[in-house]
């Protein structure tokens, strides 16, 4: 068995206690049949909302309870390359094997399902997760006209003021959605002013619900600064979360496509 990273991991038999410390991947696990074998989540695992009550809280996706985690006795335990740091993954080692997922394009975001579908014996229900997903997708692109594409500002942060550029997951799923991203020739999460030449570019100037949770107020504010432009706050979940969450998302795009 390898993960996503091309590391081989010693498993001999199919795990049957998970700490996953990737939200997106907890809900994933939940949706393939699989919330039995959850032992331990992150404080950021929300869906589905009655987990953290019933699982044991192990931290955080960049700091974690490692004695906690010890103590869970896990068969293996589920990262993320961006969502948790190489130091986790380096004091983790002695625990259990780590299966370490590295998303960028939809189609690792198959490969992730497929990988678990494996890893934990559901492959029919990965299988028909994936199916889903591909049809909600092909539905939603030949709903779309290409040539009424919008260009975007994707605010991820305030206090610094940061946006998604290239190289993100993020700014992959902007362009599945049939918007064009004003900072695509920047790289990652870059720290702008809002005076950034690029903005003026921007049709529409979106702020997503995560990580930084942007409200009402912040609209008013980009308001004040760009009073000819349109400001929304947009569900960051279905820009940013890879696994089960994906057969929401074009539904959702099809939403703020048409809006």
């Amino acid at each position: 068995m390898k993960d996503q990273l091309n590391r081989k991991l010693k498993i001999s038999k199919t795990p049957k206690r998970i700490v996953s410390l990737v939200p997106s991947q907890t809900e994933l696990l939940v949706d393939l049949g699989l919330e039995a074998s959850i032992v331990g989540v992150t404080k950021f695992c929300i869906h589905p909302k009655h987990l953290r009550k019933e699982k044991t809280i192990v931290g955080g996706t960049k700091q974690i309870h490692i004695e906690k985690i010890k103590a869970l006795q896990p068969d293996i335990i589920l990262c993320n390359k961006e969502e948790n740091t190489k130091s986790i993954i380096e004091g983790l080692q002695s625990i259990a094997p780590i299966h370490i997922s590295d998303i960028y394009t939809m189609d690792d975001c198959y490969e992730i399902i497929t990988m678990y579908g494996k890893l934990f014996r559901v492959e029919d229900r990965a299988s028909r997760l994936v199916s889903n997903i591909k049809k909600e997708r092909e539905r939603f692109q030949n709903s779309i006209k290409k040539s009424q594409q919008q260009k975007i500002a994707y605010f991820i942060w305030k206090a610094p003021w940061m946006v998604a550029a290239s190289n993100t997951f993020i700014d992959y799923m902007i362009n599945e959605a049939g918007f064009i991203n004003v900072f695509d020739n920047e790289e990652r999460y870059p720290e702008i002013g809002l005076d950034h030449s690029k903005l003026r570019d921007a049709d529409v100037i979106f702020l997503s619900s995560e990580p930084y949770p942007f409200k009402e107020k912040h609209v008013l504010e980009l308001k004040s600064h760009f009073p000819d432009k349109q400001v929304k706050i947009v569900d960051g979940e279905l820009f940013s979360w890879y696994g089960s969450r994906l057969q929401l998302s074009f539904k959702y795009f099809e939403s703020l496509y048409n809006g």
